[in-house]
């Protein structure tokens, strides 16, 4: 039977687009008013009212594209300059020959061979759990993609590896001050609280997402027909030949040596100096600069390559910016508060498990048109945490729900700008994407269920 041609990855984020604008039309309007709390807008829990809403027609679908642009303007600036940083170290051959030897070191080492995954994805979730690794994944997809094919897996393990990785340490992180810092705070509960339980979950989750990607890696050992990228990656083989194995040396050395050094102020810069999408920007247009002189390539070279690989991001650009549109429309629709405010009223009156289940139900809900962690717990923090009293639940545990269901969507939903960017970096479709980590996603949810009920059931505190 010949399978169904779903259409491009663009086209599907348009369709998304126009349901939006239609929603606009069908839900009615609702606005809570906010106030500034620590430089952060917070929602007032009973200030609820309908307002009239604003149905978004065909010439607000249209230009909704270009507001999109400008409203993700520094993330799409940011994969530009990542793009372009990498296209110059790629210009160098070091990635390549690094590539290879790392492949060459795999295939004579069976202790490589089966560490090298559950090591690199306890790493990025770890990244991703202590600093909420998001964005600052986006660089090491052009490092582990063609790295994982080499390997003789393919791209969807390389996409896996950094981005499943720091997105299920996000999920089941037991410090992340982005996202359970702020929510605690909201609760009025004490800083980093619940840690132990929290570090349990963050292990289970990083065992399930490391197990699964190692059953898909080995059934692509055995089959690589079955990879869903297999094609691509043919391609890409054919592109890449063994012989540039011959011609690592010290200046090869030495650039792999600066972009790990990157790397090392890239964690330290977000970790402990605040840093953000500028200060980020910054260092690869830094490392490319000091790549390209160490190469010895001059500045209209270093210039080409670095255009050159800004506009292989093009498709990437277009991509994040309809993801934003889609929460410009509704957001102008002002149907976003008044699809919060129906959630919420899902959750009141039911038994405390039941309750606890449904906040991460609809936090996840809500997570598809507020994909920011930090957002999202200013946004709905406010109304959860004193439901969460009504509901006979704890307010720590009202947090669990919260940052599992911000977490783990963020993994699929096409309104990411970062879910979005990598895939457009590592040129996999999205529907591809949705047939490889469906599975996982349903795995998770009914796991986050099963991980609400102890902290019910042990009135899990402190309040």
């Amino acid at each position: 039977m010949k399978r169904i041609q779903l259409p491009d990855t663009l086209v599907l984020i348009f369709s998304i687009m126009i349901l939006v604008a239609v929603l606009t039309w069908l839900i009615p309007g609702g606005s809570y008013a906010r106030h500034l709390v620590n430089g952060r807008e917070v929602v007032i829990p009973e200030s609820y009212q309908n307002v009239p809403h604003q149905p978004q027609g065909l010439f607000a679908l249209l230009i909704a594209p270009i507001r999109g642009f400008i409203a993700a303007a520094n993330i799409i600036g940011f994969v530009l300059m990542v793009g372009g940083a990498f296209f110059v170290m790629q210009k160098t051959g070091a990635v390549d020959a690094l590539i290879f030897k790392i492949a060459s070191a795999h295939e004579r080492s069976p202790w490589l061979r089966r560490l090298f995954i559950p090591l690199t994805m306890i790493i990025f979730s770890t990244f991703g759990s202590v600093f909420g690794m998001s964005e600052e994944v986006l660089p090491f997809i052009l490092v582990f993609v063609p790295l994982a094919v080499s390997l003789g897996y393919d791209t969807i393990i390389g996409v896996a590896i950094p981005f499943v990785g720091a997105g299920v340490g996000f999920a089941g992180a037991y410090m992340n001050p982005f996202t359970i810092g702020i929510a605690q705070g909201i609760a009025q509960l004490p800083p980093f609280s619940g840690f132990a339980y929290r570090f349990a979950v963050w292990s289970l989750v990083t065992t399930t997402a490391i197990s699964y990607v190692l059953w898909y890696a080995r059934k692509i050992k055995k089959n690589p027909k079955a990879s869903l990228t297999y094609e691509q990656d043919k391609k890409w083989r054919s592109s890449h030949v063994k012989s540039n194995l011959s011609e690592w040396n010290k200046r090869h050395l030495g650039i792999i040596l600066l972009f790990v050094l990157s790397m090392i102020f890239l964690i330290i810069g977000v970790s402990l100096w605040g840093w953000y999408i500028n200060e980020i920007s910054a260092l690869f247009l830094g490392m490319a600069l000091l790549i390209g002189f160490v190469s010895h390539l001059n500045l209209s070279e270093i210039s080409r390559a670095f255009v050159d690989g800004a506009k292989e991001l093009m498709q990437v650009a277009f991509i994040i910016a309809l993801a934003r549109s889609i929460l410009v429309l509704a957001s102008d629709g002002q149907i976003i508060d008044s699809m919060l405010h129906g959630l919420a009223g899902l959750v009141s009156g039911t038994h405390p498990i039941i309750a606890a289940q449904l906040m991460f139900v609809v936090q996840s809900l809500v997570n598809v048109f507020i994909p920011s962690g930090s957002g999202q717990a200013a946004l709905v923090m406010p109304i959860m945490a004193p439901l969460s009293d009504l509901l006979h639940v704890t307010r720590q545990t009202a947090v669990l729900a919260f940052q599992m269901g911000d977490g783990f969507t963020n993994l699929i939903i096409p309104t990411s700008g970062v879910t979005m960017g990598v895939l457009g970096l590592a040129k996999v479709p999205y529907e591809r994407w949705f047939r490889w980590m469906g599975p996982m996603q349903l795995i998770f949810f009914v796991l986050s269920l099963l991980i609400l009920i102890p902290p019910v059931l042990m009135n899990w505190g402190p309040f």
